[in-house]
């Protein structure tokens, strides 16, 4: 395959954890990764670690909070590849205490908007500004990385199995992530992109913590099979290892 035939795959939040995990299970098969980090110096560290296992990888400085970011992105993908097959909206952030207190009657106004920014503003603006390169790959996936955590039916159920994470900013943003999947999907519903929510598990990373009972290895198998759909694979759903979750 040509540079220009060759998919060609952007995961944010890509030089650690469930982003690695990705952009190497995505590197496996024959996909180039754009490792997308904030700090260019630690993307660039983890895509030589991905070249070092024979994979097309290369690093590109996003940040979540900075608006020109996208502008950056959106000018690199153009003039390297012309398109882009995959995005991988991985990065995010929980501010809170995720067990054990419910904040919703604390949390601050600050909190709730960085939050919402990296998790939900973010993901909006890089989405859209990527969407013209989406346009021209032949079967163009957005994968947009959500939890368990945002299912208000979930939430909501006498006994939930989900009761003691009531990190009010980090779920409501992650609901709002699924609110916008449904949406992008319906308006996407008549074109060759398909668009879908990913719940990967409780994984041993910065934000699951050391109980989590997923090791980070094992994280990435949702966002991969949702980024390589089949013509004939959903779209607008919330998946977890090929199985579909409550909203």
């Amino acid at each position: 395959m040509t540079q220009q035939t060759a998919k060609v795959a952007l995961i944010t939040g890509a030089n650690r954890g469930i982003g690695f995990e990705t952009a190497k299970g995505l590197g496996a098969l024959g996909i180039t990764v754009i490792l997308g980090a904030r700090d260019i110096k630690k993307g660039q560290a983890a895509a030589q670690q991905l070249q070092a296992l024979g994979f097309k990888a290369e690093a590109i400085q996003y940040d979540a909070n900075q608006s020109q970011s996208a502008d950056s992105v959106y000018e690199y993908i153009n003039q390297h590849f012309g398109k882009l097959d995959i995005l991988v909206n991985n990065a995010g952030t929980l501010q809170e205490q995720l067990m054990g207190k419910n904040s919703s009657t604390s949390v601050s106004t600050d909190v709730l908007q960085q939050t919402f920014q990296t998790n939900l503003f973010a993901v909006i603006a890089l989405t859209q500004k990527l969407m013209p390169l989406i346009e021209k790959a032949p079967a163009g996936r957005i994968v947009n990385l959500s939890s368990i955590l945002a299912s208000l039916t979930l939430h909501s159920m006498p006994k939930s199995p989900i009761d003691p994470a009531k990190a009010f900013a980090y779920n409501a943003s992650k609901t709002a992530l699924n609110a916008y999947t449904i949406h992008l999907a319906r308006e996407l519903r008549d074109t060759n992109i398909k668009v879908n929510a990913a719940h990967p598990g409780w994984v041993k990373t910065s934000v699951g913590g050391a109980n989590a009972p997923m090791e980070v290895e094992d994280s990435a198998k949702t966002s991969v099979q949702l980024a390589t759909l089949n013509d004939d694979g959903a779209s607008g759903g919330f998946f977890h290892d090929g199985e579909a979750l409550p909203w």
